[in-house]
């Protein structure tokens, strides 16, 4: 049966084997391992996205497809529950238990799915009938949740009557907890195997906080708080505190894996769910869709940007040192200046999921199976053509000591 479902994935919404718009250079890497140079740090960085997180699941069977094995997962929200999925599990059963979670919380939560044919006619039909159908899904997750992840609380909360914090949400993450904790280990997960880190905000002090297995015993609760979006989900406490989704102040954690010391050189594929690029809205839906696409993207990009110019600024303080004859080398400039160079370097490979045309403002609660799979098809499709690339995995070689890579923008 997992078998059976994990082809599902792979041929994605429109039943074509290799995908809607696969491109050869990416059908032709498939199952094709690479060469990794010897990075101290493989980082696997998720970005907030709901219901677009499937595309990070993709991304992540390219990267066991080749052979790729990150040390380091980093995550907020929806990626920080495909973090657990991945950490909480052995490399053979990875894949399969994404498969699993995501097809368990693409079903309403109550009610019978759609025979498989039906919702794969209406899928496949015009864009007009596409995007009524796709609609009706995100209407029926604010009705009825999604099974083994939310579900509405009855009665639903009134405006002005307090209550426990865990219980000011209009819906109920208790499913979410048992759906992590039937297909996580946390044993495993806090067994170092690899690092892990989830991003949250705690709710009374508004500062923003990372949950690391190298510093605290990770439970289901501390990747829960990392999606905890208000108001549709609670803060959930976690000794003594309580904390709302991390993409409420950063939707990327890239940042902290590239500044964390002491700095390794590292190879980072960071997994985006909203693109800061787009059209100029000219509706009120479109102008609510692309108010998310800019809130949430976090300025990926401007970060990236940030953290290549402060590490050329280390590189090059490096190289001059290393030309500063011996006896001046315990002058106190050049003692601070030691503690401020880095000779590490840093490869980003940048993947951004790109919307469908069918897709609305809602595209973050939509869960239906076939967007689901189209969008774990795109992560796969997009992974496989970047590994394919010549010399994109090469330890850089540049004055800066940083580079990154993205084939939508290179290609643009």
């Amino acid at each position: 049966m997992a078998q059976r479902n994990l082809k599902r994935a792979r041929l994605g919404a429109t039943g074509n084997e290799e995908g809607a718009g696969a491109s050869a250079a990416s059908a032709s890497a498939r199952g094709k391992r690479v060469q990794v140079p010897a990075y101290e740090t493989i980082a696997l960085t998720l970005q907030g996205g709901g219901a677009l997180g499937a595309y990070q699941a993709g991304v992540f069977q390219g990267l066991q497809e080749a052979g790729v094995e990150p040390n380091w997962l980093a995550g907020i929200s929806i990626g920080a529950l495909n973090t657990a999925i991945i950490a909480g599990n052995p490399p053979e059963k990875r894949v399969e238990r994404l498969l699993q979670f995501w097809e368990t919380i693409c079903q309403p939560a109550f009610g019978l799915p759609l025979p498989a044919f039906i919702e794969h006619a209406f899928f496949n039909s015009s864009d007009a009938v596409r995007k009524a159908f796709t609609a009706t899904q995100a209407i029926g997750a604010l009705v009825e949740g999604q099974k083994g992840f939310f579900v509405p609380r009855f009665p639903p909360p009134l405006p002005t009557v307090s209550g426990p914090p865990q219980t000011a949400s209009y819906y109920d993450t208790a499913p979410l907890k048992a759906t992590l904790e039937s297909l996580c280990d946390f044993d495993r997960i806090n067994s170092r195997e690899m690092r892990v880190s989830v991003g949250a905000v705690n709710c009374g002090t508004g500062n923003f906080a990372y949950f690391d297995n190298t510093q605290t015993t990770l439970r289901a609760e501390h990747f829960m708080a990392s999606g905890a979006l208000p108001p549709g989900f609670a803060a959930v406490e976690i000794d003594g505190q309580y904390y709302w989704d991390g993409g409420l102040m950063s939707n990327t954690p890239l940042y902290e894996v590239v500044q964390t010391t002491p700095r390794r050189d590292t190879l980072a594929f960071q997994v985006d769910l909203w693109s800061a690029i787009g059209p100029v809205p000219d509706s009120i839906t479109d102008v609510q869709g692309r108010m998310k696409d800019i809130q949430y993207s976090s300025r990926t990009r401007l970060v990236t940007d940030m953290l290549q110019r402060s590490q050329r600024f280390r590189h090059v303080l490096r190289e001059v040192l290393d030309r500063v004859s011996p006896d001046q080398l315990d002058d106190p400039w050049c003692k601070l200046a030691e503690d401020l160079s880095c000779s590490k370097r840093f490869n980003v490979i940048h993947l951004i999921y790109r919307q469908k045309e069918y897709e609305g403002h809602y595209k973050d609660f939509q869960f239906g199976l076939s967007t689901m799979r189209e969008h774990w098809e795109s992560g796969l499709e997009d992974i496989r053509h970047s590994l394919s690339q010549p010399d994109w995995l090469a330890m850089p070689d540049n004055d800066a000591g940083f580079v990154t890579h993205d084939i939508h923008r290179d290609s643009r």
